[in-house]
């Protein structure tokens, strides 16, 4: 009798177990809007009720095979776990450069929410956790390219806003080649590079039409291009990547979809208004010191070994407002100080038309936003070419001055996504969308919330942790 009412009771509370299970399930798939995770039901149905399924088979196994089995249950548990959160939840990033200094310094860990902004469904599902793209040690890749599904996100607590600091995935690293030694590098400023090298003829860009433009471009591009392919012991091959598959960056949105921006005299304008600069933001200095600075000085002031490396190096130190105004009162440790306003022409976004834009004078360009239609002509087809072709999946061509889309000639485009305008906070050391144009909604990975852990790169023991930056939060970074 007291065995019967112990089943009877156990059995009460496996199928509570089970409810709420269920329950927690049905609201994650309702959240994604992806009924297919039905097919999962019947097997939690099988853990808590019917029990048809030996799912720890291995505790009735010997002892090797047992102690074996149960590390194997755990590290898959706990990948399975680390991978379902990091995919819709929150993951970690770190700060690799300093092109947001010194908003975020090298060295800061930060806590990345993906519920922000919405998590994106899987693209490319079949992926070993914890890593982005390749497997440490084997060097190869960490994901099987299929299936590709479809870009789809979940609903998120919001959307991305102006000045927002985001992570998202490289626009321009779609293609690279496998040489690890160039993987950093941008595949499209290294054709260009080549090419512009290679090719005898410069002619006066300003004198040429629109269409002869594009076909010195083109032809420039595949000149690099078919010198790092026959250059395969050096460059390796050219790969490509799927979207959710490629590096991560952080930068901050410095422009929204269906925004006018420019950038003039350093100062981005957003439909004519000059937007907020942020509080940290650091110009590169032409700075002849007198003598070495003292480390004191260079802690106080946040210039970091990088800094003082870029000036033994080029003769610019990139600087706070604050820092530079600092240093020109030190006329005992430097002899002068100038804001550095040279700028070349020519590395910028679209690579392949000419516009004389630089890093501190740029466009204007309207900013594509879902929805919205843009008239398309031979002044502006290089700027909205990629996202209509690369990110939207259409055939463009371009020829006797005439535009195709998809085959049939037009002078019109609707964009299918938002995109967006990202910008490092070290503006003159900084690869962001002035060098590969827009960020589309896409490759929006998530917002960091705040920094966990922050370790400097030039100091060592005790002093090497920033404790005054842990759990600060992104947000009040402006």
């Amino acid at each position: 009798m007291i065995d019967k009412e112990k089943k009877k009771l156990n059995m009460k509370v496996q199928w509570t177990k089970f409810a709420v299970v269920t329950l927690l399930y049905l609201i994650f798939l309702y959240w994604l809007e992806s009924w297919l995770g039905l097919i999962v039901v019947p097997f939690i149905f099988d853990v808590y009720i019917t029990k048809k399924i030996r799912w720890q088979w291995w505790k009735d196994s010997e002892r090797p095979v047992r102690f074996i089995m149960s590390w194997v249950d755990a590290l898959v548990f706990a990948l399975v776990a680390v991978y379902f959160i990091n995919l819709f939840f929150f993951q970690n990033y770190v700060i690799p450069s300093s092109s947001l200094e010194k908003s975020l310094l090298t060295g800061d860990y930060l806590f990345v929410s993906k519920v922000s902004y919405g998590p994106r469904i899987p693209q490319t599902p079949l992926t070993m956790p914890l890593t982005q793209h390749t497997l440490p040690v084997f060097g190869c890749k960490s994901y099987i390219e299929w299936p590709q599904w479809d870009y789809r996100r979940a609903k998120g607590l919001g959307k991305v806003e102006l000045n927002d600091i985001v992570v998202f995935n490289y626009p321009a690293g779609d293609t690279l080649v496998s040489n690890p030694q160039y993987q950093a590098a941008d595949y499209y400023q290294m054709c260009y590079s080549y090419g512009s090298q290679l090719i005898m003829d410069h002619p006066d860009m300003s004198k040429l039409t629109p269409q002869q433009q594009r076909d010195w471009y083109n032809r420039v591009y595949n000149i690099g291009r078919n010198y790092i392919l026959d250059n395969h012991p050096e460059f390796g091959s050219i790969i490509s990547r799927p979207v959710d598959r490629r590096e991560n960056y952080v930068k901050r949105c410095v422009g929204l979809p269906g925004q006018t921006l420019q950038i003039k005299d350093r100062i981005v304008y957003l439909d004519g208004k000059p937007n907020k600069e942020p509080d940290n933001v650091q110009y590169t200095y032409n700075v002849k010191l007198n003598q070495p600075l003292p480390d004191d000085l260079m802690h106080e002031l946040g210039i970091s070994m990088e800094d003082l490396t870029s000036l033994n190096q080029n003769g610019y130190m990139p600087l706070t407002k604050k820092a530079a105004t600092a240093l020109a009162k030190r006329r005992d440790l430097v002899a002068s100080i100038a804001l550095n306003t040279e700028a070349t022409v020519g590395d910028i976004y679209p690579l392949n038309a000419y516009t004389g834009w630089t890093r501190d004078n740029y466009g204007p360009v309207w900013i594509p936003q879902k929805g919205k239609t843009i008239t398309l002509n031979m002044k502006n087809i290089a700027v909205y070419e990629r996202p209509i072709r690369v990110y939207e999946g259409n055939q463009l061509e371009v020829k006797n001055g005439k535009i195709y889309i998809n085959g049939k000639q037009t002078d019109k485009y609707t964009f299918k996504m938002d995109y967006y305008w990202m910008m490092g906070d070290n503006r003159h050391n900084s690869a962001d969308s002035r060098y590969w144009g827009f960020v589309p909604e896409d490759h929006i990975v998530g917002k960091p919330i705040f920094i966990w852990w922050s370790s400097d790169p030039d100091r060592s023991g005790f002093s090497k942790v920033r404790w005054s930056r842990l759990f600060r939060f992104v947000d009040n970074i402006k």
